[in-house]
């Protein structure tokens, strides 16, 4: 799965996570406000298409640690894996 991760211009307001969630990562269409974010994988610079905004880049598999609100990002696939999932979940 391709994951773009950006800085959380919004954070802190309705909708946007606490002042602390200071990242998005998107899969797909659906986003995540995270605190911190940990990539396990390689990654890249990515102009968001007929934008001006940039992301960081990268394929992978995404775990969440939710006690941390944490982003684990790494290689997979994970067996039976449906989309995110928990740290430590294994």
């Amino acid at each position: 799965m391709k994951y773009r991760i950006r800085y959380n211009k919004a954070r802190g307001m309705p909708g946007r996570g606490s002042l602390d969630h200071v990242w998005r990562i998107f899969e797909g269409d659906t986003e995540y406000v995270f605190k911190h974010f940990e990539l396990r994988v390689p990654s890249h610079s990515e102009k968001e298409a007929g934008g001006d905004e940039w992301n960081l880049v990268c394929e992978g598999v995404m775990r969440i640690d939710r006690l941390t609100s944490t982003a684990v990002i790494e290689a997979g696939p994970h067996p039976g894996d449906g989309g995110p999932m928990p740290v430590g979940a294994e």
